[in-house]
């Protein structure tokens, strides 16, 4: 196994761990693995703002934040969740085993990845929120690609693409006095 390898392989175990506490709306922010440029053994001090490049000297982006044992790499496009063990000094900031593309596509099929997991976990009984925490209501069902949320005072049937995974479950863009309105607009007159 090679030393790429084997750092790829000891990140998906923190990529799992860091992805609940990363999670945000239409995936602003996922999670990705990266090799290190240097050997586990070799620990820096990861600093916020420093610039990150690839083991050839290619711009990856910066480091965004520090939080324990993991730094958020901005490239621009995504923010990516990394081990503070795969950063190798370099005179120009921080370099790790991944080239900018590398980083952003894997950072993109993780949050593709999570996104279709959490997905298939959508059940009755469980409760919607909206973007602020507020409660919206609960998934009374789950056919095919459509989700029927039920609040008080309505039902709706929203696309499952409509609902992601927040810090504390599942999100809508919508509040409840939203959505019951919407609900209600979308109901044809009795007649």
């Amino acid at each position: 196994m090679t030393l790429r390898a084997a750092f790829l392989a000891s990140t998906l175990l923190v990529m799992g761990a860091s992805a609940h506490a990363q999670q945000a709306p239409a995936a602003a922010s996922a999670p990705a693995p990266a090799a290190a440029a240097a050997p586990a053994t070799a620990t820096v001090t990861v600093t916020a703002g420093a610039a990150v490049t690839d083991a050839k000297g290619g711009a990856v982006g910066t480091i965004a934040s520090v939080n324990g044992d993991v730094a958020v790499v901005d490239t621009g496009a995504v923010k990516a969740s990394i081990p503070v063990t795969s950063f190798a000094k370099t005179d120009s900031g921080f370099a790790i085993g991944m080239t900018k593309t590398e980083l952003e596509a894997a950072a993109k099929g993780a949050s593709a990845a999570q996104q279709e997991q959490f997905l298939a976990s959508l059940a009755p009984g469980l409760a919607i929120s909206d973007q602020h925490g507020g409660a919206v209501g609960t998934i009374e069902a789950v056919e095919g690609d459509l989700v029927t949320v039920a609040t008080p005072n309505a039902k709706a049937k929203l696309p499952k693409s409509a609902i992601v995974q927040g810090p504390n479950g599942a999100v809508i863009g919508m509040t409840q006095a939203q959505l019951e309105a919407a609900a209600k607009a979308s109901t044809p007159p009795a007649g």
